[in-house]
């Protein structure tokens, strides 16, 4: 089982200590709505409040461990329901029973309160286990060794790749990658199958993979594409196998993702629940599993946090004061923006019927307390994904997967407002493919979507992780670099198109190259999207005017 932190068993140790704390001050209020019951059965804010606490101890009780004090407020609870359904059908022992439940959990709280303070509290808390969650960097980098016999085939690669950002060790001798693999770890290893005098690259890479703690990812590439051949590759560890002659740009997409730097963003949920303690202690369970948490107490404060929040799901309790879940997920709902967004119901409510009426405004699940950890975690982070997912495809171009132009034109807005707020340079660039329409016409649409695909590579791979790329429409793309100047910023974007036009494209036995102009504009130079837009958009155009494969940089 995995231990959890200390830090966070004292933390729930905390929040339940709190919660007993709590209970004197709640339970005076809630005699305070009996005796207003008992004087007037048809106060329906009074019942409400009643039923509500009864409820919200029953669920928060059973999360914390305290299930005998959480049996008694559920036999409260529905003792409760019935003033909000027939509350003149109510007698004299009625009230009794109602005012002995209020009683026992007085003196529950009383018991377990004292039992706090003359024992470690942490040592009662629950236990639960939580999958680990890989919070490393992954294998990374950018240095890639490529061994094979044939310089040519070897120098081909290795310049695809240079133009892609990666930096390249070439070797025709796999004796000579061996000590080079001893010597410094690689992030990854490209590989031919058949060497002279019958060395096999795959028992190569096998035998050195077995004196390493760690095998470095492989890619085994052969003239060869038969299944003994592939299966060898498997065998000796290999993620993928390319049939010569290799197409550098399938590669390059390969390599991407065996060498991924970025830890996937954490997903961020809204936890909505009137009882701060229970939403504190369920923030702290999705905390555990590498999740971003806000909490809110007030069903009024949700639109206001949903906007500056964003997040990937809503945690919604169902009964609140003022407003109940189901109609605080129906408010959300008419808001355009948060259509789509993930609300789960999270509550003690285990009537089928109210459960059902609750998700029939949209809901994505209803979870009853007390939950599981581990169930809480999974169920979270499926809808989240899920609406991760969804979201990616809503702002993505669907060929390159850069941003698409509404988004990318809003990032702009954003960076702007952004960089005149932090007094910050920022700088951005209209890049057009030069002749497009005739390597569509000549190659077909299939090898022009190759060059798009190779282009919006470069510009990813190439650029800082804080500059921001996308695709404004048909062959042009744009790029947003903050926190640079003009001159700098025309440099790297021009860098970036002499080593595009170094890219070999392939329409059948035909190779090609393709090239782009550019054009940049600065703020503050230009103060606002509109002119920024266009001074960018007008150097591009002089670009193209004065001869294409250049970037002009706007000084106006």
């Amino acid at each position: 089982m995995n231990e959890q932190r200390p830090s966070l068993r004292n933390k729930i140790a905390q929040l339940r200590e709190k919660f007993i704390e709590q209970m004197p001050g709640r339970v005076e209020e809630a005699l305070n709505h009996l005796a207003i019951l008992r004087a007037d059965p048809k106060q329906s804010v009074a019942a409400a409040n009643l039923h509500r606490f009864l409820h919200s101890i029953k669920g928060t009780g059973n999360s914390f461990g305290f299930e005998e004090l959480g049996a008694i407020a559920a036999s409260g609870e529905h003792l409760a329901a019935r003033l909000l359904e027939t509350p003149v059908n109510v007698s004299a022992p009625f009230w009794d029973e109602l005012a002995e439940v209020l009683a026992r959990i007085v003196l529950n709280t009383e018991t377990l309160r004292q039992h706090g303070a003359s024992s470690s509290q942490e040592n009662d808390v629950p236990r639960f286990e939580l999958a680990p969650v890989d919070d490393s960097e992954g294998a990374g980098g950018r240095l890639i060794y490529i061994c094979d016999d044939d310089p040519l085939q070897v120098e081909q690669l290795a310049t695809q790749l240079q133009c892609f950002g990666y930096h390249t060790v070439s070797f025709t001798d796999p004796a000579e990658l061996g000590t080079a693999m001893a010597a410094k770890r690689p992030s990854l290893v490209i590989m031919d199958i058949i060497f002279p005098n019958g060395v096999s690259g795959t028992d190569v890479l096998a035998a050195i993979a077995r004196e390493m703690e760690h095998p470095v990812p492989a890619i085994f590439i052969s003239a060869r594409d038969d299944f003994e051949a592939r299966l060898n590759a498997i065998k000796a560890g290999g993620e993928a196998y390319f049939h010569k002659p290799v197409n550098a740009l399938d590669m390059v997409t390969t390599i991407d993702e065996l060498t991924v730097q970025k830890k996937p963003e954490p997903c961020r949920v809204l936890v909505v629940d009137d009882e701060p303690v229970i939403a504190a202690y369920h923030s702290l369970i999705l905390q555990e599993a590498h999740m971003i948490t806000f909490q809110v107490h007030k069903p009024e404060r949700v639109l206001e946090v949903l906007h500056l929040f964003r997040p990937d799901l809503v945690l919604m309790d169902m009964y609140m004061p003022g407003c109940n879940g189901r109609d605080l997920a129906k408010l959300v709902r008419q808001v355009p923006d948060y259509f789509g967004l993930p609300i789960v119901f999270l509550s003690s409510e285990t009537d089928k019927h109210k459960q059902f009426s609750a998700m029939r405004v949209g809901a994505e699940g209803f979870l009853t307390k007390p939950i599981q950890p581990e169930d809480l975690v999974a169920a979270v982070a499926i809808r989240a994904e899920r609406m991760r997912a969804l979201r990616m495809l809503m702002v993505r171009d669907s060929l390159t997967g850069l941003f698409n132009h509404s988004t990318t034109t809003q990032m702009l807005e954003n960076a702007i407002a952004n960089a005149g707020r932090q007094q910050e340079k920022l700088c951005f660039a209209m890049i057009d493919v030069d002749r497009f329409k005739a390597v569509n016409d000549t190659y077909g649409h299939p090898v022009g979507d190759q060059v798009l695909l190779a282009l919006a590579r470069l510009l990813q791979q190439r650029l800082r992780n804080s500059d921001i790329v996308g695709r404004y429409g048909g062959e042009e793309f744009a790029v947003i670099l903050q926190g640079i100047t003009l001159e700098a910023a025309t440099l790297i974007i021009d860098q970036l198109r002499e080593d595009f036009a170094k890219i070999r494209f392939h329409a059948g036995e035909v190779e090609f190259s393709c090239a782009f102009s550019g054009g940049v504009a600065a703020f503050p130079q230009f103060k606002d999207m509109k002119s920024l837009r266009e001074m960018a958009d007008r150097a591009l155009y002089q670009a193209k005017n004065t001869g294409r494969n250049r970037v002009v940089a706007n000084n106006e």
